[in-house]
């Protein structure tokens, strides 16, 4: 039986999604965009505070599943410069340590929604 897990404190979805759904003890966390939910504004003040909002987006739903970065078990990043890689790395690395890193992977894609820069959907496990 799924479970849809959303939370308040990142932006409601744009679409017909919901930010997360449990299945067992899975938590599929659909991509994540740098908009700032208390603002309600869009990130675009470089990549780094995109990549930045992009992680607290995603740890506000992980709070709202009653889990951390510590669950997370794969994520995936989409950028639309793969020359932002190092400084999204940097970033996205800051809140893991290297025990409990995620398996990972990063492609580069011609747009994204809103024409951000950077997307990162995640798959955690209680």
């Amino acid at each position: 039986m799924k479970k849809i897990i959303n939370s308040d404190k990142a932006p409601a979805p744009i679409g017909p999604y919901n930010h997360s759904v449990m299945v067992g003890d899975l938590l599929f966390i659909s991509g994540q965009i740098p908009f700032n939910q208390a603002t309600e504004t869009l990130v675009t003040t470089g990549i780094e505070d995109e990549a930045k909002q992009v992680m607290a987006n995603l740890e506000a739903i992980l709070e709202a599943a009653g889990l951390t970065f510590e669950n997370v078990v794969k994520s995936t990043i989409f950028l639309t410069d793969m020359n932002d890689f190092a400084k999204v790395n940097e970033i996205y690395g800051s809140f893991f340590t290297i025990e409990t890193a995620p398996a990972r992977e990063c492609i580069q894609v011609v747009k994204l929604p809103r024409n951000v820069n950077v997307e990162i959907s995640m798959i955690a496990s209680k």
